[in-house]
């Protein structure tokens, strides 16, 4: 279930700085995101695929770890990115 070249480039738009800053924690945070809601719906069609709930709760500490990087070191862009996404602290 990756994302798609559109859906990722949409993504860099709204959150980066330009169109090639795909490194920028705010866009990652935003990709994974997306990432974990696509997982989240084939979870709940196929509750028994473990493999897939093992990825999910990885993906969910990465982003973790990225919003507690922001909270950090740029606080601003952390409430920007947690309001535009719909993420709860």
């Amino acid at each position: 279930m990756p994302l798609t070249k559109e859906e990722t480039q949409e993504m860099v738009n709204q959150f980066g700085e330009n169109e090639q800053d795909t490194g920028a924690p705010e866009v990652q945070v935003a990709l994974l995101t997306r990432r974990i809601k696509k997982l989240t719906s084939h979870l709940q069609a196929n509750p028994q695929d473990n493999s897939s709930r093992r990825g999910l709760l990885k993906l969910v500490g990465q982003r973790r770890r990225l919003l507690n990087y922001l909270i950090k070191h740029d606080l601003d862009a952390y409430r920007t990115v947690i309001t535009e996404l719909g993420l709860r602290k």
